[in-house]
Formats: C-alpha cells, structure tokens, sequence
C-alpha cells in the first residue's frame, strides 16, 4: 500500500512538471532537437519543484530550454550493428547499404567486394581513398555516384570514374 501512495505522488510530481505521454515529440533531427514543451523554470525565480533555495526577491529566471534526448540516425535501418561511424566513413555507410565485415570501413578494401566488372548502374565503384555505387548516368557521360561521406554527408551526383575499379 505504502509503495502505491509512492508512486502516486510520483506520477503526480511528473505530470504537474509537464513531463508525460502527452508532451512526448517525436524527434527528426538529432539528439538536440528542440522540444516546445513545458519549461524547467518558471518565471517567479522558483523552480518547478517550488524550491527557490531561502531568495525569495531572486530575480525571474529565462524559460529554461527543453530537448529531446531520442537519437534519429541519419543512416538506414540497415546501419545497426556494422558500428560506430569512423571518421573516414564512406565505405562504412556502403556496408550500411550491402553489408560486409569492417575490413570494408576502408574503402580500398571494396575493391574485393563480389566479382569484376564494367561501369554500370549498381556497381560499386572504388577509388584509392573512396567508394560509392554507381545509381544512373548524366547526359555529359559520367556516372553518377552515390556515396557517403562526400563533403560530410551522404551525396549523389555525377563524377569521373577514370582510374576506379568497378566490383558487382
């Protein structure tokens, strides 16, 4: 009996704080994505606890910022458990895309990956220091790539593939 009047005023606490299954958001961004939700601090100086620490003519706070903590990956379903993102991590994302063990996080090593062949869409395509798949071709004759790590993110666009080797 004693733990059920516990949780009560538990459950009272938080709902009376805001915090609750009504001010749950769903976050799309990032870690520290803003949440419009009730605030920390209200504006009386007190927190919301109703503690103000003995200062009663304390100063209003600032509406204290409130963030999600639900982390969104930016990488595919398929990215859990090939491990954390390495700093060079275009070969990381394509075993995101095919799989493959983490010798594949270096994207020379793609240049193993399946069988030999001739640029075409679905290929990957390996350079010395980068891989990518090959997804279409541009009207001015290159093959346009998709990779991750290209400028920091994950980009498609046209590119050469002179002096790459091409794996299916």
């Amino acid at each position: 009996m004693m733990n059920m009047k516990i949780f009560a005023a538990v459950a009272g606490l938080l709902v009376g704080a805001g915090i609750g299954p009504a001010s749950a958001q769903m976050s799309t961004g990032g870690m520290f994505d803003k949440v419009d939700g009730p605030s920390y601090a209200r504006s009386s100086g007190r927190s919301s606890l109703g503690a103000n620490f003995g200062n009663v003519n304390s100063k209003p706070q600032k509406k204290a910022r409130t963030y999600s903590t639900t982390k969104v990956s930016a990488a595919p379903m398929a990215s859990r458990g090939v491990g954390p993102r390495p700093s060079r991590w275009c070969g990381w994302w394509m075993r995101t895309q095919l799989g493959g063990g983490p010798e594949f996080n270096v994207a020379w090593n793609w240049r193993k990956y399946g069988r030999p062949t001739s640029p075409q869409v679905g290929a990957v395509v390996v350079w010395r220091h980068h891989v990518g798949i090959i997804t279409g071709r541009a009207a001015n004759g290159k093959w346009i790539v998709k990779s991750g790590n290209d400028g920091g993110k994950v980009r498609e666009r046209a590119r050469s593939v002179s002096g790459a080797v091409f794996r299916i």
